[in-house]
């Protein structure tokens, strides 16, 4: 089964979606057989967000003394560039892994 279009909508949901696309693949891969690596994406994409969201908000509490602004310009920066990135390996039929938490799953 080809599951190129679905890995892209994955990764393409941190621009509409973050958190809703992500569950709601891996509730339709415990329901329907399709590929683990789709499961193990969708499970990648949404820890993702969580954390760069969690980084984010860290950042911004910590700009209220300055040291925390260059963080949250990365943070944000990575938050956009990575899906970006994921997209176009997945276009090219690459394997992809979110970075942070790539590892974990």
């Amino acid at each position: 089964m080809e599951t190129k279009g679905l890995k892209i909508l994955i990764h393409a949901s941190a621009f509409f979606a973050p958190f809703l696309v992500p569950v709601l693949v891996f509730l339709l891969t415990l329901f329907v057989e399709m590929d683990v690596q789709v499961k193990r994406l969708s499970i990648q994409a949404l820890l993702f967000q969580l954390v760069m969201g969690a980084l984010i908000v860290l950042s911004t509490i910590f700009s209220v003394i300055l040291i925390g602004l260059p963080f949250l310009a990365i943070f944000i920066i990575m938050t956009i560039v990575i899906p970006i990135i994921a997209i176009v390996k997945t276009l090219q039929d690459e394997p992809y892994s979110y970075p942070i938490v790539g590892r974990w799953f």
